[in-house]
């Protein structure tokens, strides 16, 4: 079980890495190389969009990579996921810019950012299940919560990469120390195959009775609710998690024009804290409940929304590495359980199916368009942050109602889907 949770894990952790450093250099690097405009804020609000197109591709990859993973299995899909994901990074690494090949370069850059969420967009609920599925009864929310951990470790290498590669190249970052990160995604995919390779299909899977014929169909036949509040779970979670991950860093270099190096180190020390705070929840969870912990995170975003700029606006050090950590942190408490809470929402022979489509349409309307929205309430209002921490603390709300709306799943049994209260 442990080398199945570290596999998943590691999986994800360079999954995570791919699209994240994507983020990363949309906020720093790509609205100058590939979009180039007079007003910095246009450039930024283009660059953003093409991070948007990668999520908008996220539901599709989840209901056709869910729905062969429900009839064929879930390993070969994530071997599948994996590749096609860093393939698709490593590629973004060798674009020629705007100023080699013009209109071309942000055509292509915009069609790998596709491809890239389409792969992803199947990763999620498989890598839920991989471990979810061969979890004993009592420790799911424990061993998912190591899949989750991926994500910090994931955010921690994309950042610290680039803070190496920005120290190593120095002038020359612009020209090709940006590229460094993403040409390390086939290091980090022969890792993962090795590992993924060696962890056997889902017990629950092969001991299903009988596959869905449709998956999508059935998921939206037989549990719709789940599939809308398990959406907005989510959404609520990525709007805050990818303006911390993604906005942040462009909002105190760019409007604060403070340096891109204290950007990066808060990064970093958010997503130390979130690795400490994830598993804790996902041991609460299996002690607790999902969603009472879950809930705990949730509310603590809410109350974090206006403080969270506050302490940006200070253009302290100080102050800006307490809000990261502090953001992180807390958001690790929704996130721990996540992968015991979603593989519970929907019985086995459209599992996969049901988390694809909830968990990514969640993404795509959350997180996907964060960065691009929160960076258009900046270009309206003057660069005024209280917009979008209004947008934050709306995001917090739609979660805290779907987790409300949805009855515990820790007691169920496996086979059956949480109910809607």
């Amino acid at each position: 079980m442990r080398r199945i949770a570290v596999a998943s894990s590691v999986g994800h952790t360079i999954e995570l890495y791919d699209f994240l450093i994507y983020g990363t250099a949309a906020a720093t690097v790509f609205n100058r190389l590939f979009f180039p405009q007079n007003d910095p804020l246009t450039g930024l609000l283009l660059a953003f969009a093409t991070f948007g197109a990668g999520f908008a591709a996220r539901p599709i990859g989840g209901m056709v990579i869910g729905h062969f993973g429900d009839r064929l299995g879930r390993r070969g899909m994530l071997v599948l996921t994996l590749v096609g994901t860093g393939l698709s990074t490593a590629l973004i690494g060798l674009l020629p810019t705007y100023a080699t090949i013009g209109a071309w370069a942000p055509a292509l850059l915009v069609l790998l950012r596709v491809s890239q969420g389409f792969f992803l967009g199947g990763e999620a609920g498989g890598a839920v299940l991989l471990v979810a599925e061969h979890a004993p009864p009592g420790r799911r929310g424990w061993y998912g919560s190591w899949l989750f951990l991926g994500s910090p470790a994931g955010f921690f290498l994309a950042t610290g990469l680039f803070s190496l590669s920005s120290a190593v190249s120095g002038a020359g970052f612009y020209d090709w120390g940006w590229r460094l990160p993403f040409l390390f995604s086939v290091v980090l995919v022969l890792v993962g195959l090795y590992l993924r390779l060696r962890v056997p299909e889902s017990p629950e899977f092969e001991q299903a009775r009988e596959k869905a014929a449709s998956p999508l169909a059935e998921v939206f036949r037989t549990a719709p609710r789940q599939v809308l509040f398990g959406t907005g779970v989510n959404m609520g979670f990525q709007i805050f998690i990818f303006l911390l991950v993604a906005f942040a860093v462009s909002y105190v270099t760019t409007i604060l024009k403070l340096s891109p190096s204290i950007a990066l180190n808060a990064s970093l020390m958010g997503a130390t804290a979130q690795i400490i705070t994830v598993p804790i929840a996902g041991r609460l969870a299996d002690h607790w409940g999902r969603i009472p912990v879950m809930l705990s995170g949730a509310i603590g975003m809410a109350l974090l929304s206006f403080p969270f700029f506050w302490l940006l606006d200070t253009a302290q050090p100080g102050a800006i590495y307490l809000a990261s950590i502090l953001g992180a942190g807390i958001s690790g408490f929704l996130f721990g359980p996540m992968a015991a809470f979603y593989a519970e929402l929907f019985p086995t022979r459209v599992r996969y199916t049901g988390i694809g489509v909830s968990y990514q349409l969640g993404a795509v309307l959350g997180g996907g368009f964060a960065p691009f929205v929160a960076t258009a309430l900046l270009k309206a209002t003057g660069g005024e942050s209280w917009p979008v921490s209004v947008y934050l603390l709306l995001g917090s709300v739609i979660t805290i109602v779907s987790l409300l709306a949805l009855r515990e799943g820790r007691t169920t049994v496996r086979e059956s889907p949480a109910t809607v209260g």
